[in-house]
């Protein structure tokens, strides 16, 4: 890459990556509020398992692309460039990419048990334990991110800023086989796996549901939904088919220029800064990709709700008098719907009337 190329490159990052952290930690932020505290239709252990990953969504946001990569660009001496900040920060980062991309798979492999078993989802389905699952992910993925704080160094480099020659600390990856065995197995553990557990189980997953619609004819499945399946399981196989190839196709880029820099370029000598040389390019392209889906992913699984979506409107519309007006409604309507049902009244032609209002309503 030429000089002015090389320049403009590093543009795009300035300005890219402090984007990135002016939509997406105000994004998590918000839609962790929407899912807690808006009615959004979503259960209990969907709540808990989205919340955790806005939470550590935002961790990283802050880790990585606010310090470590916007504050890179306009702080001569950036202060995780001494001991023990090159450690710790190196620790937290790969904590909250754990804690993120796990959360990811083990959502997904929760779905696929309880599609399967009654049993899975009547354990699963219990909010106490989604809550110790995400701890226990929250905690496990900080424990195995502690050999990371190791592979960093920090000596003295000779830099040039503004055009002047000078000796400053920095942090860099120490060239040893510890850091190499290391970075082999924490690329794995944040990459590799991940991404071919949310492929396996997302494909199950599509299976489970094509050969349950398969169990019933055309007229059972109008008679159950009151329209067509097909569509709907159409629709959620493209859903499942979408956050997986979102989730492989930012990420695996990352996997494996990261593989590349960490073995074959992982010497002392090696300037990660010189863009003529085309693996520091796709290294610092993969980063962006791998960077917006830690961004986006929280989103690609809230917006696909229905009700997310209008309580979103209600949100930014300032429809709060109207929403609150119709919640009480509609919870008197079905308080009045259950004592009838309780006292089995006779007259049962009025019933679909009001249970059609019901669901108009809501």
């Amino acid at each position: 890459m030429e000089g002015a190329s090389a320049s403009a490159f590093v543009t795009v990052q300035k300005i890219y990556y402090p984007l990135l952290c002016i939509m997406g930690i105000p994004a998590n932020l918000f839609t962790f509020y929407m899912i807690c505290f808006r009615k959004c239709g979503m259960s209990d252990t969907a709540i808990i398992y989205l919340s955790c990953l806005a939470i550590a969504d935002t961790f990283y946001l802050v880790w990585v692309i606010l310090i470590d990569l916007t504050l890179t660009f306009w702080l001569v001496q950036p202060f995780w460039h001494s001991h023990p900040m090159c450690g710790i920060l190196g620790f937290l980062q790969y904590g909250s990419l754990y804690s993120s991309s796990w959360i990811v798979v083990v959502f997904t492999i929760e779905r696929f048990l309880v599609l399967r078993s009654t049993a899975a989802k009547q354990h699963f389905s219990q909010a106490q334990v989604t809550r110790l699952t995400c701890v226990a992910i929250v905690l496990v993925s900080h424990l195995v991110s502690v050999p990371i704080a190791w592979i960093n160094v920090v000596s003295p480099m000779n830099l040039t800023v503004h055009g002047e020659n000078i000796t400053l600390p920095r942090c860099h990856y120490r060239d040893h086989a510890y850091s190499t065995i290391i970075v082999w197995i924490t690329t794995f553990l944040s990459g590799g796996v991940p991404i071919a557990l949310v492929i396996i189980f997302n494909y199950l997953i599509g299976h489970h549901l094509c050969h349950a619609s398969n169990l019933f004819t055309k007229e059972e499945r109008r008679v159950m939904h009151g329209r067509s399946t097909r569509g709907m399981l159409r629709r959620t196989i493209l859903l499942l088919g979408t956050v997986s190839i979102t989730f492989v196709m930012l990420s695996l880029p990352r996997f494996v220029t990261y593989c590349i820099l960490r073995t074959a370029y992982n010497r002392d000598n090696f300037d990660r800064n010189n863009y003529s040389i085309p693996i520091n390019v796709a290294g610092d392209l993969a980063n962006m990709l791998q960077n917006l889906n830690s961004t986006t992913n929280f989103l690609l699984y809230c917006m696909v709700s229905r009700r997310f979506r209008r309580e979103l409107v209600h949100v930014v519309t300032c429809k709060k008098k109207a929403r609150e007006l119709g919640s009480v409604i509609t919870q008197t309507t079905r308080k009045v719907f259950s004592v009838v049902d309780h006292l089995a009244l006779p007259s049962s032609n009025n019933r679909p009337v009001v249970l059609t209002n019901l669901k108009q309503a809501e």
